[in-house]
């Protein structure tokens, strides 16, 4: 069954891709903290099914493949953990949601 996804069209560069990014980083583009990498998958004692780990190595388009990026060229890959990647969603860098709203200050009201 042909896939529409085009992560999986070019598999085998995908693959080189994933395997370039194991070997060269190291921490999480996104969140900035080390990636272990052995991380792979875990049981979910809720329901005892396999999943994958929260915080395992994900490769992560910097430009959302569903916003045109391309999920085989080195320069809008990198790596994250896949927490990161899920709650980033298909935002780009400058479409991300703010971490906190600042506090208005006494000059503001």
């Amino acid at each position: 069954m042909p896939s529409n996804n085009p992560r999986y069209a070019n598999s085998a560069k995908r693959e080189a891709i994933r395997a370039w990014l194991l070997a060269t980083q190291d921490v999480c583009a996104i969140c900035g903290h080390p990636i272990d990498k052995t991380l792979t998958t875990y049981v979910d004692p809720r329901d005892g099914k396999v999943k994958r780990h929260p915080m395992s190595a994900e490769v992560d388009e910097i430009i959302p493949v569903s916003k045109g990026g391309s999920p085989i060229d080195r320069d809008n890959v990198r790596l994250v953990h896949r927490s990161c990647n899920q709650r980033r969603g298909n935002r780009t860098e400058t479409t991300r949601r703010p971490q906190t709203a600042p506090l208005p200050t006494s000059r503001q009201w």
